[in-house]
């Protein structure tokens, strides 16, 4: 299992500054971002077996959700502005030898912060960081 004081050391250091870690910003989760990742098909969305299949182990403390495998450390964070429960999710690329790699981070508030819609978006990404790193390992290897 990961060490888990490492990754707890490590998201303090990225939350103090998180526009340094993420300069493009968090994204906003809204109805273009559903429509462009195609959640808003109920239909599809029922037929769909993509559903989050990896294995994590859970940490849950009174600030966050920690989810941890070999690839991925993913940090869930409940929030409210001005009275409006905002969730935020930060994910990192895991590797055992050395500190995660920010990948993006997205926020759900309002009729978007649901457990399930944040699940489904969540598994949305983590599917395309995976396609991202295998094309880069792809196009080491072709190097």
């Amino acid at each position: 299992m990961n060490n888990i004081e490492r990754l707890e050391e490590y998201y303090k250091k990225v939350v103090k500054n998180l526009n340094t870690w993420l300069p493009e910003g968090i994204i906003d989760v809204d109805i273009e971002l559903l429509s462009q990742l195609k959640l808003l098909d109920f239909d599809k969305q029922l037929a769909d077996t993509d559903d989050l299949t990896r294995y994590f182990h859970v940490i849950e403390t009174d600030e966050k959700i920690t989810l941890v495998n070999a690839q991925f450390a993913i940090w869930i964070v409940p929030d409210s502005n001005k009275d409006v429960a905002t969730t935020y999710t930060i994910v990192a690329l895991n590797s055992e030898s050395e500190d995660p790699t920010i990948e993006m981070a997205f926020s759900v508030s309002g009729v978007y912060n649901t457990s399930r819609l944040v699940l489904r978006v969540l598994e949305k990404f983590l599917q395309e960081i995976l396609e991202n790193e295998e094309a880069l390992n792809q196009l080491k290897k072709a190097s």
